[in-house]
């Protein structure tokens, strides 16, 4: 009984230290945060962030897009996304707000 006890709460210790690592990716030894926002009405549209910008906009970018394929095959079971404002543009045409990426767009269905 106290082997299943301590098994469950490493389990859960492990779990804990790990959900912060879904927002993140690594790029060239740097880390980068993302973030998305949907509209509880509109959950195909969506608004996702990452950052820092001022580190790498390749990283921030990337970030973002993560953010915006995993919303859409958690919502829609499908990574096809009609970007608005996506991760293609040049590094000049980005939308950096507040030293993130922002990119828009609205999830597709297949």
């Amino acid at each position: 009984m106290k082997s299943a006890w301590v098994s469950g709460t490493l389990l859960l210790v492990l779990a804990a230290c790990g959900d912060g690592d879904m927002d993140t990716i690594t790029l060239d030894g740097a880390r980068f945060s993302g973030d998305l926002r949907s509209e509880r009405s509109d959950r195909e549209a969506f608004v996702a962030t990452g950052g820092p910008a001022s580190v790498s906009l390749e990283g921030s970018r990337q970030a973002a897009a993560y953010q915006a394929v995993q919303h859409c095959i958690g919502y829609l079971g499908s990574s096809d996304i009609a970007w608005i404002n996506g991760p293609d543009v040049a590094d000049d045409q980005l939308t950096i707000i507040d030293d993130e990426v922002v990119l828009t767009g609205r999830c597709s269905e297949p």
